[in-house]
C-alpha cells in the first residue's frame, strides 16, 4: 500500500482520543491525524507532557495535529467524572459536526505498586482505578453512542491491557487488572448492542510501553513503543475493518 493511499485511509473522519496529552494517547491521536483525520484531544491536563518531561513538536498536540494538516481541539475534563465526560464528547461533537471515532485511552495503574495485590489493596485505590479505568471509558462511550447511533455509523476502541487478560507478575496490580478486564468484557456487551446501527467497538490490550512515565523502570528485554501500539488499532478505526479478517500494519 502506497503512503498516499495509507494517509487518507481516514480522510473526512473524525476522533475524539481520551487521555491523549501524552504518551500513548498521543500516539494514537497523531496516527489517527497521519490517515486523515481531525481529532480532538481530550485529557484531564492538556499540559501533562510536561509533567513527564515528554517533548512534543509543537506547544500541545493539538497544534502538533494542526501541523499535520487536520483539524484539532484540546478539551480538559476529569473523564471519571460524568458531567466533565458528557461534555467533553459534546465539545468535540460541536467542534467537528459528528464523532467517526472514539479512542478510550484514558487511565493507567496510577496508585502505589507496593499495596496493588488483591490482599492489601486499599478501598479508595481501587475506587480510583475503577473510575478513570473503566468508568470514564463508560461515560465517553454512552456519551459517544447516542451520537454514532444517530449517525447509523461509528468506532469505539476501548484500550484495555495485557493484565486485564492475564495475571501480573508477582500478583501486584491487582485492581487496576480488574477494571481492565471489566472494560474488555464491557466491550464486548457494547459490540453486541451497538452492531445493528452500524458501530463497530473493539478493545486492545497492550502490554508494557515505553511511554515517559515507565521509562526509567524498564527492566524487561523489550518494552514496546507508543509508535508500535498505535499502528496496531489502524484496521479497527478504518472501514476496511467491517469485512478484513486480519489487518496488516504494512
Amino acid at each position: 500500500m502506497n503512503g498516499h493511499a495509507i494517509a487518507g485511509k481516514l480522510a473526512g473522519k473524525t476522533a475524539v482520543v481520551t487521555g491523549a496529552a501524552r504518551g500513548l494517547g498521543r500516539a494514537y491521536a497523531l496516527r489517527l491525524a497521519a490517515l486523515g483525520a481531525d481529532v480532538a484531544v481530550v485529557d484531564i491536563r492538556l499540559d501533562a507532557a510536561r509533567e513527564y518531561g515528554e517533548a512534543l513538536t509543537e506547544e500541545s498536540v493539538a497544534a502538533e495535529i494542526e501541523r499535520l494538516g487536520r483539524r484539532s481541539v484540546g478539551i480538559q475534563a476529569d473523564l471519571a467524572q460524568h458531567d466533565e465526560a458528557v461534555g467533553a464528547i459534546r465539545k468535540a461533537h460541536e467542534a467537528f459536526g459528528r464523532i467517526d471515532i472514539l479512542v478510550n485511552n484514558a487511565g493507567g495503574a496510577l496508585t502505589p505498586t507496593e499495596r496493588s495485590r488483591a490482599s492489601e489493596t486499599p478501598e479508595q485505590d481501587t475506587r480510583f482505578l475503577l473510575d478513570i479505568n473503566y468508568m470514564s471509558a463508560v461515560h465517553c462511550c454512552q456519551a459517544a453512542a447516542a451520537i454514532m447511533k444517530s449517525q447509523r455509523s461509528g468506532v469505539i476502541v476501548n484500550i484495555s491491557s495485557q493484565s486485564g487478560i492475564t495475571t501480573y507478575q508477582q500478583g501486584l496490580l491487582a485492581a487496576y487488572s480488574a477494571a481492565k478486564a471489566a472494560l474488555t468484557h464491557y466491550t464486548r456487551y457494547l459490540a453486541a448492542e451497538l452492531g445493528p446501527y452500524g458501530i463497530r467497538a473493539n478493545c486492545l490490550a497492550p502490554g508494557i510501553m515505553m511511554t515517559s512515565r515507565v521509562a526509567a523502570q524498564a527492566a524487561l528485554r523489550h518494552i514496546g513503543t507508543n509508535e508500535e501500539a498505535a499502528t496496531v488499532f489502524r484496521c479497527d478505526a478504518s472501514d476496511k475493518s467491517r469485512t478484513a479478517p486480519a489487518c496488516s500494519n504494512s
